[in-house]
């Protein structure tokens, strides 16, 4: 049997009535993800626990090179259950890691298995899981469906087809799945594939020859995103940078045209300017702005060239952002063109700037206009869930937060919502059996409950 009963993480009285009575039950706003809205609309029968477990998931696959597992077991050749039954002998060892819960959770919540996860139990897991996915066909929409999901903001370039969007919308009423523009394939100037992305633009008729063409392509894009539903962006930085004038981009980007090579000072002097023109482009169109600040990407250059982009080898970035970060914000507000903003950071010594920050730009337009966002990737986990709710509260409203968000690559990651809201539930409990707030339970319970769901819901300007 599983170690997750009922109350798991709920240390007392208190937080269970608040986790059954306030939080369990309301629906998942999922604003940020990386769920592929192609495999949703094709909505097939997984092939196996490992294809929709496993497959794909630098999470695991992280985890599994950090007890010096061999690669053949995790992207190798290796077969599918062997890969599997090495994953759950992983994973029953690993202790304080979120997967170690997840893992479980998702097996409990889609599976009907409540075998602890082991090296003696996987090849029942694997059995029974199987078994239990060709018996009642599971889909990646029965998933969707039965985590009560309904909103879902994929991440898209800003080249990706988007009729994908439309033909989602007229499948399925129970959820909607609505693309965020992403532009930073064509922010990052320094890549390899620069020219290449740029490309992709040159379409309908129109070519690419200075910054203004790109600028209007741009334009033009983020009106199409907004036509099928389009209520957010995403930037990724390491670090955010100096604002930059549109004659020195101008400069950087008519070098690159001509195909020299590009210092890395001329780089960032690039993306300087496109990250203000595009929080100016968002505020012009009321799109939300989703800024993800301090991953250092790509560190193993060996692995790079063997699996590429996005396969487990990024870390926390040490860089500061704060200052520069400060100067975006309030040259925007300066010109009135300050969209709405969620700051999500890497490294948790940012946590107290980011949420400081956050609060020197509120209005009356939005509760909450400026976000400081859900813990994330390394932070997201039980102790840096429970820091950033402290740092939130301590310096900002904890009302206006509007919660969690999956940013996973698997159709099974939801039950990291209710993770969350288990934790949120804890934390409040802790606070009233301290005798640190009310006792009102109704007025703390909808304030989680608001946190849950439908802060998000009002944020982003979506119907209830």
């Amino acid at each position: 049997m599983s170690y997750i009963k009922d109350n798991f993480l709920l240390t007392n009285k208190v937080a269970e009535k608040l986790y059954f009575e306030y939080a369990k039950d309301m629906p998942i706003f999922d604003y940020h993800c990386h769920l592929s809205e192609k495999e949703l609309l094709a909505d097939k029968e997984f092939d196996s626990i490992y294809s929709v477990w496993l497959k794909g998931d630098h999470y695991k696959w992280r985890l599994m090179r950090n007890f010096g597992i061999d690669e053949q077991y995790i992207t190798g050749n290796k077969s599918d259950k062997e890969k599997f039954i090495t994953y759950c002998k992983t994973v029953a060892s690993a202790f304080g890691n979120p997967l170690y819960h997840w893992s479980q959770m998702e097996l409990e919540e889609y599976f009907d298995c409540d075998k602890e996860i082991n090296e003696k139990n996987a090849e029942y897991i694997w059995n029974h899981c199987n078994k239990y996915i060709k018996q009642n066909h599971i889909k990646p929409s029965d998933i969707i469906k039965k985590s009560k999901v309904k909103y879902i903001f994929t991440t898209n370039e800003v080249f990706d087809d988007l009729s994908t969007f439309i033909k989602l919308k007229s499948k399925f009423s129970e959820f909607s799945v609505l693309p965020a523009f992403r532009a930073d394939k064509v922010m990052n100037i320094e890549a390899k594939t620069y020219l290449e992305n740029l490309k992709k633009l040159e379409v309908n008729g129109r070519y690419l020859s200075s910054l203004s063409d790109l600028e209007n392509i741009l334009e033009d894009r983020l009106k199409e995103f907004v036509s099928v539903g389009c209520r957010a962006a995403d930037i990724a930085l390491e670090k955010a940078l100096p604002i930059s004038s549109r004659e020195e981009a101008e400069k950087v980007f008519s070098k690159l045209l001509r195909n020299n090579v590009l210092n890395l000072g001329e780089a960032d002097t690039f993306k300087g300017y496109m990250t203000y023109f595009l929080l100016k482009l968002y505020a012009k169109y009321n799109i939300v702005t989703e800024i993800h600040i301090g991953a250092m990407r790509n560190n193993n250059s060996i692995m790079l060239d063997k699996l590429g982009l996005d396969t487990g080898f990024d870390s926390i970035s040490d860089a500061d952002s704060t200052s520069n970060l400060s100067k975006l914000l309030d040259g925007l507000n300066c010109e009135n063109s300050l969209p709405k903003v969620i700051l999500f950071n890497l490294n948790p010594k940012m946590n107290l700037e980011l949420a400081s920050l956050a609060g020197c730009f509120q209005d009356a337009s939005s509760v909450g206009k400026i976000q400081y966002g859900a813990a994330w990737w390394f932070l997201d986990n039980k102790s840096g869930m429970e820091k950033h709710l402290s740092d939130l509260s301590s310096v900002s409203h904890i009302g206006a937060f509007i919660g969690m968000l999956t940013d996973s690559r698997s159709f099974l990651s939801y039950p990291r919502h209710h993770y969350f809201r288990r934790i949120i539930c804890n934390y409040f409990g802790n606070l009233v059996k301290n005798g640190e707030i009310t006792e009102d339970l109704g007025l703390i319970g909808e304030t989680i409950s608001n946190i849950c769901y439908s802060n998000a819901n009002k944020y982003f300007g979506l119907k209830e």
